[in-house]
């Protein structure tokens, strides 16, 4: 049924054929160019338009659409028309509302050709086939339609397949396909019929600021005031993003991106047909007029519009097709569908370019650098899938002052100013477009281009010694040390991806080994950090408001705390050192190093003394771990360092002075982070190094760490932890003092959750009857059953090498119809509880505990002291 609202809206009875006629008889309404409103939006494709509508659906009207040439006039009006719900939860629940918006328009009698055809996605190979059963495993669950066909299935919904070859597929019926011209149009027109004021060939010069918030739009028509501006401007919304200051950055570049017509055929074809996505041909087809409209997502993409400064606004006269480069991609295509070849003509071509984002992901939120400069561009090549969903997101999100769901994998913060560079865009871009259709092993599927943008300056010596490089935040980190490496022989490499036991994993247990036994070496460079510097007692009110925990600690004291938002869930998880009465020094994940940074600077009081520094690059942070890490340490820096958990002091070590050792790992075992000013992290590796040979010492990649923190029940951002998750939920309520006399942001809501009980919990869960050897392993997604009935999902899985046995965490709920009771320890341990885990279609039992098992102690002979050695120049010998 369609909304009251959409009803209102046109009119209740209005039908109409064609849209855009009635675009050419209200655009021209508005004749006088405004001097203000409420929200100016950039750009009228089928994304700013859905924005605008929203905006209106929540009684906003005050607002302008300025568009440099016509309504529609970007890649809006081209692309595919897909609609496809079989993906990621965060990207389908969007999605998901788009659909629902298109049928309410279509029941409205708009003719934007919505048909729910459905899909039949295919796998050629045995992983493609676990891939695909992989996600019917986490989308079933949640709501979504599927079906696990063989090739006779397949033929049976759609006659001119080739499936001789397929080790099967998946159907989705409630996928479909609409003119994305059309949703364009009219999404206009209803915004329009709603006081939305829209100005073609208007183009945008600049957006000035004032205090670093939005204040006034220059345009080729004159001044407009607004309070806020939404950058919807697509292949332009980078260039847009530039003309500010300060500059605001938005990491999305066009690729070239392909599709052919193929005409018409010799035979009738059904526009019923579901649309075909033979993912391990990177090939999509759909039926189209009569004929069949395939396109791809290549392995290799090309950048568009390479040799011009800017996107320039008549792209279409600068579009290049390479029928050479396509006809193999054609001739794939008429393999899997043998009618293809019975075209009267050969097929016309189309280069549609759009925006792709370094990690395919949309880019939707508030800039980091310019308050209530929002943003929602980055659609990698299906404006339309996302539209619907995406409008309704920002601008709620507008409205509210924070998202009203979770977009953390959206937020445009995710990036830092270097992924904006035009030739690191360049570069990422001619992947990215292919690993759509990719099969993405967890953890194995490292990008080839745009890398070593950001190095530790350990890179190239852990590079020497076998390390595999993965990024994070353009950070390479080092996921693993391959120790059959020899030097003058090619670099190690990531092997071929598995979704079962990890082909390294043999070095990961000998990593893990040594963090038990001797002493495990991690370099954590890339995390976040940030100085927090002020007069008197500012820095300590202003972080006792932001901080969950109580800040007032004694100097040299180390505590955890959340920060959270109004509602409780988490902004940060950090780790903050009391340096001085005045100083503090904070540690952040890795991905939150733009996020948390202008987060915290918008919440510095007025006129404040406190000056926040990010000083990320400053420090080596060097992961000492182990039970021999105190005598390592001790004979190094002549200093004793038995200091007690969460303690904090400067020391020389070697010849290095003021490193900061912070008695505290990211891994749950005992040991030290050294934060070491990076002139000295040379000297102060090959001292841990060579004087470490004697303990057992042993380079760590983060993926050991990762599996580490996991066995130990130690949550982490942007997996557990989020700004929809409390600390009582993901069970660090001891980072959370709600009797500290200052209030902080959010502690009303923890405090009523305290005395209301929480509603979802993290658990974890040890998996039963998995063999880790033969079966299939748990890498995040997977749904949790309790008594056969669907309560959480997983976020983060990893092999517990104690137990030798695969872990799971996951938050859990009650079942449907128990939602409203608030959830228990009882209820999560009940003894008539069967929990299981399903992993690609096959459920394996799981154990629930609710605090980390005590893991064996490792004998260690207190007086153990160290042979002498005669070192080498080669460390490495």
């Amino acid at each position: 049924m369609y909304s009251p609202k959409l009803c209102a809206l046109i009119g209740g009875n209005l039908r109409l054929s064609n849209a855009s006629n009635l675009i050419k008889e209200t655009k021209c309404t508005c004749s006088t160019f405004p001097r203000q409103a409420r929200v100016v939006i950039a750009g009228a494709g089928v994304v700013a338009n859905s924005v605008a509508y929203h905006l209106t659906l929540n009684g906003w009207n005050d607002v302008v659409v300025l568009e440099q040439n016509k309504i529609g006039s970007g890649t809006s009006r081209f692309g595919s028309g897909t609609l496809g719900l079989f993906k990621p939860i965060a990207h389908r629940n969007l999605i998901w509302y788009s659909i629902k918006l298109y049928k309410e328009l279509q029941e409205m009698g708009f003719d934007i050709g919505l048909k729910q055809c459905g899909s039949v996605y295919l796998a050629q190979t045995r992983d493609r086939m676990l891939t695909l059963r992989r996600r019917m495993a986490y989308n079933i669950p949640t709501g979504l339609e599927c079906e696990l066909l063989d090739g006779k299935g397949l033929k049976k919904l759609h006659p001119y397949l080739e499936v001789s070859d397929l080790e099967g597929g998946v159907w989705i019926p409630q996928d479909g396909v609409a003119d994305p011209k059309s949703v364009c149009n009219v999404l206009a027109l209803l915004a329009q019929q709603s006081g939305v004021r829209y100005f073609e060939n208007t183009k945008i010069h600049n957006v000035l600021t004032n205090n670093r918030t939005v204040d006034e739009i220059q345009t080729s028509k004159g001044n407009i005031q607004c309070e806020f501006f939404v950058n919807c401007a697509g292949m332009w919304a980078r260039d847009l993003g530039l003309k500010s200051n300060p500059q605001v950055h938005i990491p999305a570049y066009p690729a070239a991106h392909y599709y052919g017509t193929s005409g018409l055929l010799h035979e009738f074809i059904e526009d019923t047909l579901p649309i075909v996505r033979d993912f391990d041909s990177n090939t999509y087809i759909r039926e189209y007029d009569g004929a069949f409209l395939v396109g791809w997502f290549e392995n290799e993409a090309q950048p568009a519009f390479e040799n011009q400064k800017e996107i320039p606004s008549d792209w279409m006269a600068h579009l290049k097709i390479d029928s050479d480069k396509l006809r193999p991609l054609w001739n794939s295509a008429k393999h899997r569908m043998p009618i293809l070849s019975n075209c009267y003509y050969e097929p016309e071509y189309v280069n549609s370019p759009d925006n792709f984002t370094p990690d395919g992901r949309w880019i939707l939120g508030e800039a980091a650098e310019v308050a209530k400069y929002f943003i929602a561009c980055g659609m990698n090549g299906n404006s339309l899938q996302g539209a619907g969903g995406i409008g309704k997101a920002v601008a709620e999100w507008i409205i509210e002052g924070q998202p009203t769901q979770d977009l953390l994998p959206f937020n445009v913060q995710r990036f830092l100013n270097i992924h904006n560079s035009r030739p690191y865009l360049k570069q990422r871009i001619r992947e990215v477009v292919g690993r759509h259709y990719a099969v993405l092993y967890p953890h194995q599927c490292e990008y080839k281009y745009g890398r070593n943008l950001r190095c530790s300056p350990l890179y190239s010596v852990l590079e020497d010694r076998g390390a595999v490089f993965g990024i994070k935040m353009a950070y390479e980190r080092a996921l693993y040390f391959d120790t059959t490496y020899e030097k003058n022989q090619p670099k190690p490499k990531m092997p071929p991806g598995t979704f079962y036991k990890p082909k390294f994993f043999d070095f990961m247990k000998d990593e893990y080994n040594a963090c038990r036994e001797g002493v495990g070496i991690i370099d954590m460079s890339s995390f976040s950090k940030i100085e927090i510097k002020g007069n008197g007692a500012d820095t300590l009110k202003y972080l006792q408001m932001l901080c969950s925990n109580d800040m007032d600690i004694s100097v040299g004291t180390i505590v955890r705390t959340g920060m959270q938002n109004d509602k409780g869930g988490y902004e940060n998880d950090c780790m903050i050192v009391r340096q001085s009465e005045t100083d503090f020094f904070m540690v952040s994940p890795t991905s939150q190093q733009t996020r948390i940074f202008e987060w915290m600077n918008r919440h510095l009081p007025p006129k404040s003394s406190i000056v926040l520094n990010d000083v990320t690059s400053m420090y080596t942070v060097i992961n000492v771990v182990g039970p021999k890490a105190p005598n390592l340490l001790m004979e190094l820096s002549n200093t004793n360092l038995n200091l007690q958990p969460f303690l904090y002091k400067k020391v020389n070590v070697g010849y290095a002075s003021d490193v900061m050792v912070m008695s505290f790992t990211h891994t749950g075992e005992p040991g030290y982070c050294l934060y070491v000013p990076s002139e000295y992290a040379l000297h102060v590796y090959f001292q841990l190094i060579k004087v470490g040979l004697d303990y057992g010492v042993r380079d760590v990649g983060t993926l050991t760490q990762r599996f580490m923190r996991i066995e130990r029940f130690i949550p982490f951002w942007a997996e557990e932890l989020s700004s929809f998750t409390t600390p009582f939920e993901a069970g660090n309520a001891y980072t959370v003092r709600l009797d500290k006399k200052e209030n902080f942001i959010g502690k009303q809501a923890l405090q009523k959750q305290k005395q209301q009980g929480v509603f979802k919990q993290l658990v974890m869960f040890h998996l039963e009857h998995l063999d880790p050897e033969v079966d299939i392993w748990p890498w995040g997604g997977e749904p949790i059953y309790r008594n056969g009935k669907f309560v959480g999902t997983v976020t983060s899985a990893g092999y517990a090498f104690s137990s030798d046995k695969l872990i799971c965490l996951g938050f859990m709920r009650r079942s449907d119809a128990c939602q409203t009771t608030p959830l228990t320890t009882d209820y999560i341990l009940s003894k008539d509880a069967i929990y299981k885990i399903d992993i690609a279609g096959r459920k394996f039992t799981a154990i629930p505990r609710l605090h980390a098992p005590v893991l064996p102690q490792k004998n260690q002979d207190s007086n153990y002291k160290p042979t002498l050695t005669h070192y080498t120049s080669d460390i490495s010998t």
